[in-house]
């Protein structure tokens, strides 16, 4: 942000508003108007995960636009960089709560959320976030009770854990023995796997290998995957993040191991992974709640302004804060929010709108919310064809 020089005897003053402003900025985005809601996210902007973080800034401003062009109400964002690091994300909201934060898109990553909910329980500010989906985002671990003010528009790690196994129960056309590798030091990963072993015995899905690795051993793969083509294994299930997940297709297709590939939404954004050879991830499936290639008017203008804009088709992150963003319009328009209110007034308002009101977007139709925070929406399932995710018809 920047100011021009009002008055000479003020100097000084405007100096010290501008630093401020510097700094509430800083490595985000924010537009001005005092007559707009005040919304705050923290993500990662730069760094390996950016991608994640990016396109959540980026489907939050295209929707902030439309609905400030509707008039109905307005939004200002306000994006802070906290590089997907649990230990910077406390510092991120400390700048967004000093900016006037009154409501938030929370944190993009589960480890970076979770380390600030109770911040937004304790500040009764409300928050929904696009895509912290762990259960530690919206749930104190210490006393087993829900934030109450902590929302998530994504499926927790347990559903997506859950419906992961449903799904391959149900299609065992790609395969019938399961191989998992996943991240023994990641809320998000271990939220996934240990749901997905526990529907899997309940739906008679047979799990052959279960390897795991961490952040001192993620880039050599080769036993992980030996231990997978040993057993036998025809899916291999990795319910991770994209970078790991390229790394893994490097290392089966450098042995010669072809299973049929199956992740959650995390692997959302594979395609992009610099230097990767796209071609190795073709035959990928996942379940995510979105689909760029559908043809309902709201997913198809959405894809295109994104597309106009930044030159890529958006991924299921930025749709997901695209939702957000309008869910929060309904939520301020049907409960009478205003720019003036305080941040608790507000938090109180949405609480109460979002546990009895229905949301359509583009990450699903029908939506609500239980007490808990938690979402109640399907999955799609996508598969990689041609360089390009496509709607899997059942």
């Amino acid at each position: 942000m920047t100011m021009k020089k009002l008055l000479k005897g003020g100097l000084a003053a405007v100096m010290a508003l501008s630093m401020y402003a510097c700094s509430a900025n800083s490595g985000g985005s924010s537009s001005s108007d005092g007559g707009a809601i005040k919304l705050g996210m923290s993500g990662p902007l730069s760094g390996g995960a950016a991608i994640y973080g990016q396109a959540v800034q980026r489907g939050a401003e295209i929707a902030i636009e439309e609905v400030n062009e509707a008039g109905k109400v307005k939004f200002e964002l306000n994006a802070q960089d906290d590089e997907a690091d649990p230990t910077k994300s406390p510092n991120a909201y400390g700048v967004l709560k000093d900016w006037g934060m009154q409501v938030s898109l929370g944190c993009v990553t589960s480890g970076a959320g979770s380390a600030v909910s109770a911040d937004y329980q304790n500040d009764k500010i409300f928050a929904m976030t696009p895509s912290g989906s762990s259960m530690d985002v919206i749930l104190n671990s210490a006393t087993n009770e829900y934030y109450g003010t902590v929302f998530q528009m994504c499926f927790t790690d347990p559903n997506q854990g859950v419906a992961s196994a449903d799904y391959l129960s149900a299609h065992s056309d790609l395969g019938s023995k399961v191989a998992v590798i996943w991240k023994n030091d990641d809320n998000y990963s271990t939220g996934v796997h240990d749901k997905f072993v526990e529907e899997a015995n309940k739906v008679g899905l047979e799990i052959v290998s279960d390897s795991t690795f961490n952040d001192s051993n993620d880039s050599d793969f080769s036993v992980q995957i030996k231990a997978a083509q040993d057993s036998g294994a025809d899916i291999l299930f990795l319910p991770i993040y994209y970078e790991p997940a390229a790394a893994i297709l490097v290392a089966a297709d450098q042995v010669g191991y072809k299973p049929t590939v199956f992740g959650v939404d995390g692997l959302d954004g594979i395609l992009g992974v610099e230097g990767f050879d796209t071609s190795l991830a073709e035959g990928v499936y996942l379940l995510t709640p979105f689909s760029a290639d559908a043809t309902d008017e709201k997913t198809v203008n959405f894809v295109k302004k994104y597309q106009e804009k930044y030159g890529e088709i958006p991924n299921q992150f930025a749709a997901d804060a695209y939702d957000v963003v309008y869910a929060f319009a309904k939520a301020c328009e049907e409960g009478g929010v205003t720019a003036d209110m305080s941040a608790s007034d507000i938090a109180e308002i949405m609480v109460k709108q979002f546990t009895s009101m229905t949301f359509d977007g583009i990450t699903g139709t029908g939506m609500t919310w239980a007490e808990t925070g938690e979402v109640s929406k399907d999955p799609k399932a996508m598969v990689i064809k041609d360089g390009a995710y496509v709607g899997v018809q059942d």
